[in-house]
């Protein structure tokens, strides 16, 4: 019987090929567009623990360390495509604390 493949997944702080499971995906929501296909509101950024959200998703190892590596070089603004503000790290530390 053959063996399933083990999905891996790169740290975007580390750059670490990892499990996916032992990793954190991060989520930006699609952004909501009025019927002319302008942008209303800029989709929300947030943690999903399950892995199932919609959205652009980028993993991170479940350490404060990579998520600062990855603050400090811009790698999450780089796979959102979207500026990222201070409180959103903040936000993403304290849930990678308080697991």
């Amino acid at each position: 019987m053959r063996q399933k493949k083990v999905p891996l997944r790169k740290c975007t702080g580390c750059g670490e090929m990892k499990e996916k499971k032992e990793l954190v995906r991060i989520v930006k929501a699609p952004d909501l567009k009025d019927e002319n296909g302008e942008v209303v509101q800029a989709g929300e950024i947030s943690v999903d623990f399950t892995g199932k959200k919609p959205g652009r998703g980028a993993y991170i190892c479940r350490s404060n360390v990579c998520l600062a590596s990855a603050k400090k070089a811009r790698r999450l603004e780089r796979a959102f495509s979207c500026k990222i503000s201070e409180e959103i790290y903040n936000k993403l530390e304290e849930e990678f604390t308080g697991e």
